[in-house]
């Protein structure tokens, strides 16, 4: 055997990727329950079968290594095998937000130069209409979930699955791209974070090792798997550990609650929101939580009253605060259960793979007490911005990863978030770039200058709203408005509350006072 080969030898045998995951968790316990989604139950053998199947399929219709797979889906466990046969077949998935428009569909589709496209079968309409407005997709198949039919001329992908191909043996280097995770950053068009299988390990063990997780859990997914805080943090890692994981379409109260009774969950992930909303459920007092024993919170601080409610209504339950974002594959800090009482509104300490600092605007680290920019440096770092040489460069400057948050450290050494530095709001989990809704509004013809900002809410934490100075003689109106942000942004993205002005309050050098405007309407938001 010649060098070159027993290279090629040795790699194969130290292979440690987000494609083996599955084959290596089969191998341990084939017969146990690894995915329950409605009545359909797989062991760790059958998904790992199927991940093979559609991993062969992937190239018996047209994929090739390095390819791009777009997914519009909501959640099911076809998202699960996908997760993993992309990158057993070495293609790169793109998971796509099922609220997005067409529009916005288009330009990930075309951004990201999707050979393939995978769509959930309700979806396909506005999936059709997107290849319509970007490019065209080579390689489509729909994904007919229950109570769905297959739309015309669309291949089902349960007949990909039925392929006798052999599956792929690809063999994924450390920093290959695995994962385009489009975030929608500050900026009026979303970035593509590209990840590496190697970043995405690491951040699968510091997520097991800061949530204290095991085989033993039986995990409920509820939350959208398009965003890598389910996927990356829960879902993947629950099949890595050996973990049951229960999937649910969305996170509607009675169905979590019913569902954690049922199969005796033990944890459970949801923004702030989520978990009101399972206070707040008749259904909260009528059902059995008591085997639920590990919660995770996280795109924005649990309100402390909401966080001594849960202590009081579940008492068996640990709560633990996960801070990070995209570009960290995600997860940058952690709150563990000790220090949710002492420490409610604190983002933790970094985890076992991460290093934070806070930087001042000439990337010298401050002292304890000071704001600055949150930073890291980390093996779970994103390897860089699709197509944007410039926008990778600045994030990157001075060998930290800019996390565009503002924050400061406490004399305990934990991390505090205090604001987004480029008016990120988030909604309900969901990350806006009030700039992106600026930019939309704008091409309205009677609005002459608008501010698009974040006020609280008790539901949404964080609730998008809009400051706006209608042109000289137009009469506009908030249904106007409204209106015109429907047809063309999601749902989430829409303003809840629209305001007019005269003029929007501005600095001497003409800088716009989003503060202002926050102190203005907040008690007023709060009234209605």
């Amino acid at each position: 055997m010649d060098s070159d080969d027993l290279d090629a030898v040795i790699a194969r045998a130290r292979s440690h990727s987000l494609a083996d995951i599955p084959r290596r968790s089969a191998r341990k316990q084939p017969h146990k329950t690894a995915i329950i989604d409605g009545p359909l139950t797989l062991s760790f053998a059958e998904f790992d079968h199927l991940v093979d199947r559609a991993a062969a399929a992937l190239c018996d219709n047209g994929l090739r290594p390095g390819d791009r797979l777009a997914l519009l889906s909501r959640n099911c466990w076809q998202y699960a095998v996908l997760a993993f046969a992309t990158a057993r077949a070495g293609v790169v998935l793109v998971p796509i937000n099922f609220m997005l428009t067409a529009e916005e569909i288009a330009y990930i589709l075309t951004h990201s130069n999707a050979a393939g496209l995978i769509v959930e079968a309700d979806l396909v309409p506005v999936a059709a209409d997107a290849m319509r407005l970007g490019t065209a997709v080579n390689s489509t198949a729909a994904l007919v979930l229950p109570g769905q039919t297959c739309p015309a001329d669309w291949p089902d992908f349960a007949d990909w699955l039925t392929t006798g191909s052999a599956a792929p043996d690809c063999l994924l280097g450390d920093d290959e791209i695995v994962r385009v995770m489009y975030t929608s950053g500050t900026e009026s068009r979303p970035k593509g974070a590209m990840h590496g299988s190697r970043g995405l390990m690491w951040q699968y063990i510091s997520t097991i090792v800061a949530g204290s997780m095991s085989g033993d859990d039986v995990v409920i997914h509820s939350l959208p798997l398009y965003h890598c805080a389910q996927l990356d943090n829960f879902l993947i890692t629950a099949i890595y550990l050996g973990a049951t994981s229960i999937i649910l379409p969305r996170p509607e109260p009675d169905l979590v609650l019913r569902t954690i009774e049922r199969h005796h969950a033990t944890s459970y992930f949801a923004p702030p929101t989520v978990w009101i909303s399972l206070l707040r459920s008749i259904v909260f007092d009528e059902v059995d939580l008591s085997s639920l024993c590990k919660g995770y919170y996280g795109a924005s601080p649990m309100p402390t009253e909401i966080l001594h409610e849960l202590r009081r209504r579940l008492p068996r339950l640990r709560l633990w605060n996960f801070y990070g974002q995209t570009e960290m594959a995600p997860l940058a800090s952690a709150l563990g259960p000790e220090e949710q009482d002492r420490h409610a509104g604190s983002a933790g300490r970094p985890v076992v793979n991460v290093e934070t600092t806070i930087l001042d605007d000439t990337n010298t680290p401050v002292a304890p007490g000071t704001v600055g920019e949150i930073a890291h440096r980390s093996a779970h770092l994103m390897l860089g911005y699709l197509n944007d040489a410039d926008k990778t460069a600045e994030a990157f400057a001075g060998g930290w990863f800019h996390s565009g948050d503002l924050g400061y450290y406490d004399e305990h050494g934990l991390l505090h978030v205090v604001d987004r530095k480029k008016d990120m709001i988030k909604t309900g989990g969901e990350n806006v770039a009030s700039r992106e809704v600026e930019e939309i509004l704008y091409l309205h013809s009677g609005i002459e200058e608008v501010a698009v900002f974040g006020l609280a809410h008790p539901l949404w934490v964080e609730a998008v709203v809009a400051a706006v100075v209608p042109r000289a003689g137009v009469a506009l109106t908030e249904d106007d408005v409204l209106a015109h942000c429907r047809d063309h942004l999601a749902g989430f993205k829409t303003p809840k509350r629209v305001f007019f002005l005269d003029s929007l309050p501005k600095n001497p050098s003409g800088k716009l006072l989003k503060r202002r405007l926050r102190e203005e309407f907040s008690p007023e938001f709060a009234q209605n």
